[in-house]
């Protein structure tokens, strides 16, 4: 049996940098992985996804060259090479996180991993061979995977989940997504773009529903330009799976429709991979499917954090990430402060992209504040419309009295790399006023910014 200081059970974004940072601090640490490092984000999540939208965004301006006045001929696709591209991608950063692992001297324990009493951790190998490793302290990062409705049962072939969705063999000529949160999104412009008959179908009135409304109608009215068929306040009752595609049962406001496809991608959400893990063994609470921590991600069992998906925290991996920090940064007595939750950027990665932060004009207004608002869109944009990208806009929202940026919320080409502004910004309890006054790089997206800032406060210029 090895003793060290942590041990981290997972692999994730969560996992692997609550290990470097532990290193970091000089605890001995540990980390235990049954799959490959990197967990579902850099294998199967947000790394691969984004290789594949990349290849289909590629496609799509392809085949609009003459719109800059250029000549491509005979504009195809390899849908294989593409999906080897992502794989491809996918393995490089693995392989980054095991060099990562080694710099930071970090033993990773390969196998699947059992909470035992006593700060102890049984790993199980490939070849069934069981050890027991001990730690003073045991941080679990077992994250989540594909969550399966009664009504949508996933069987690898025609109901699939996302990790089917990025290595298929062939492309299908239609298929139907059910769930429009980021995943779903995603995976439905992929297809769309590379020429498959996508219909969207979502349970709650507004496609992407976490997000700002007006962000929803837009990305809406840009998907069914594109081609996708979207369909709200809809649910699958029935998937009949006995023919050569799929039939599927859509209630809806006017009544049952049935639609046709080759398969069914289900993206209504996550579960979280607590199964089996002997928290139940450990006494370690659960409620809902997610661990109880407090504000430092220890559990009621002393000596046992649980950080990430497994958490009631956004299921993001940038926030696994942050939590895995915080947590090991409060076991070596560094002075560090809760995360605030409230202030956690939103992305996804379809075209047009969205990225979001605080609240949602709705949420501010069932608050009971005194809000301004501002929007400034893209087709103002001097930058966006040389680019060929008009769609989309940026909204900003701030209360009244105190100039406290609430919310900001943007759709268009390149916004999940300019939502950081408003992240920090509001970190730093900047006011509109200084937004404003700051000066913005002419031609960029960014501008955009500012300029939604200056039509809050009602000294827009480009509009």
């Amino acid at each position: 049996m090895s003793n060290f200081d942590i041990i981290v059970l997972g692999s994730g974004p969560g996992g692997y940098v609550t290990a470097i940072r532990a290193s970091q601090l000089g605890f001995k640490t540990a980390i235990i992985e049954k799959e490959s490092l990197g967990g579902v984000c850099l294998n199967w999540g947000c790394i691969p996804t984004k290789a594949l939208l990349k290849s289909a965004q590629v496609f799509n301006y392809l085949q609009h060259a003459e719109d800059y006045g250029l000549k491509v001929d005979n504009v195809d696709k390899d849908f294989d090479a593409v999906v080897k591209r992502s794989r491809s991608v996918a393995e490089g950063m693995s392989k980054g996180v095991q060099f990562l692992m080694k710099k930071n001297k970090i033993e990773v324990i390969n196998g699947f991993g059992k909470l035992k009493a006593g700060k102890k951790v049984l790993v199980t190998d490939a070849d069934g061979k069981e050890t027991e490793y001990s730690a003073k302290n045991i941080i679990v990062a077992t994250g989540a995977r594909s969550r399966e409705l009664p009504s949508l049962p996933q069987d690898g072939k025609k109901i699939i989940g996302y990790r089917e969705a990025m290595t298929l063999k062939s492309q299908p000529k239609k298929m139907i997504v059910v769930g429009s949160g980021a995943i779903g999104i995603e995976f439905a412009y992929f297809y769309n773009a590379m020429g498959s008959d996508v219909t969207v179908v979502e349970y709650l009135p507004n496609i992407v529903p976490v997000e700002d409304e007006d962000i929803s109608k837009q990305l809406e009215r840009s998907f069914k330009k594109a081609g996708v068929k979207i369909m709200t306040s809809s649910e699958v009752t029935n998937v009949d799976t006995s023919g050569e595609g799929v039939k599927v049962t859509v209630k809806t406001a006017k009544g049952e429709e049935v639609l046709e496809a080759d398969m069914v991608l289900s993206a209504v959400g996550i579960k979280t991979n607590i199964e089996n893990i002997g928290l139940e063994d450990v006494g370690i609470i659960t409620d809902r499917d997610k661990v109880l921590v407090n504000d430092f991600y220890q559990t009621n069992i002393p000596g046992y954090y649980a950080i990430g998906d497994i958490t009631p925290g956004p299921a993001l991996a940038h926030v696994a990430s942050a939590e895995g920090i915080l947590c090991v940064e409060k076991l070596a007595n560094l002075h560090v402060e809760p995360l605030d939750y409230g202030n956690i950027p939103g992305c996804t990665y379809a075209s047009p992209e969205i990225a979001s932060v605080g609240l949602t004009e709705k949420q501010a207004k069932e608050k009971g504040l005194d809000i301004k608002v501002g929007k400034f869109p893209f087709s103002a944009s001097g930058k966006a419309k040389a680019a060929g990208t008009p769609d989309g806009f940026v909204k900003v929202i701030f209360d009244a009295k105190y100039g406290e940026w609430l919310g900001c919320h943007m759709i268009g080409a390149g916004v999940t790399d300019m939502i950081a502004e408003a992240v920090v910004a509001r970190k730093l309890e900047t006011t509109g006023h200084e937004i404003l006054k700051a000066i913005h790089p002419h031609p960029t997206m960014s501008e955009a910014v500012m300029e939604a800032v200056a039509a809050a406060y009602d000294e827009v210029i480009h509009l």
